[in-house]
């Protein structure tokens, strides 16, 4: 078993709902072993409430926890990832910034929960089906055996992961 701590960004366009939840789901299921960031290629300037509801529920601690420029992970002083995931079909289509030390990418779409339109009550059953769909994935990476993989079949497994259809967890949080 290796103790080393994967970095792992998720882009989504706003980095208010998907890419943040994903974040918080790594950092907690990952139970060390990932640290997990979050960011848009343009950012909504605000994380949505729903989404701050599902990490609160979940346990994550949600001070930090801020819609971003991916632009701040580009840089050279920027922690060096070891994945880029995107969760979003329009961050997926656009041209990323160039990522040092060339991490392992892959998308992984999600319905944008907050997108929806519909009473509060409407809206967070979208986001806890969302949520439920990125926690089933992200389980599935989280045990995934890094140590004994090499880079080509990390690079398919991560892939796989996301043609595989998202579908709920039976878990609930």
């Amino acid at each position: 078993m290796s103790d080393k701590t994967y970095n792992i960004l998720v882009l989504c366009t706003g980095n208010s709902a998907r890419s943040i939840m994903a974040e918080a789901l790594f950092n907690t299921m990952g139970r060390g072993r990932f640290h997990a960031f979050s960011a848009g290629s343009h950012p909504s300037g605000a994380v949505n409430p729903f989404a701050v509801e599902r990490c609160e529920a979940l346990g994550y601690d949600t001070t930090g926890l801020r819609s971003k420029s991916w632009d701040e992970f580009a840089t050279p002083d920027a922690p060096q990832m070891d994945f880029v995931i995107t969760v979003c079909d329009q961050a997926a289509g656009e041209v990323c910034p160039i990522w040092p030390g060339k991490p392992i990418t892959a998308h992984w779409g999600f319905e944008d929960p907050a997108a929806f339109a519909g009473s509060d009550e409407a809206k967070r059953e979208v986001f806890t089906k969302v949520y439920r769909q990125i926690m089933t994935r992200v389980s599935q990476f989280v045990n995934l055996p890094l140590h004994v993989l090499d880079r080509n079949a990390i690079q398919k497994e991560v892939r796989a992961i996301g043609d595989r259809p998202a579908e709920e967890s039976n878990e609930q949080r």
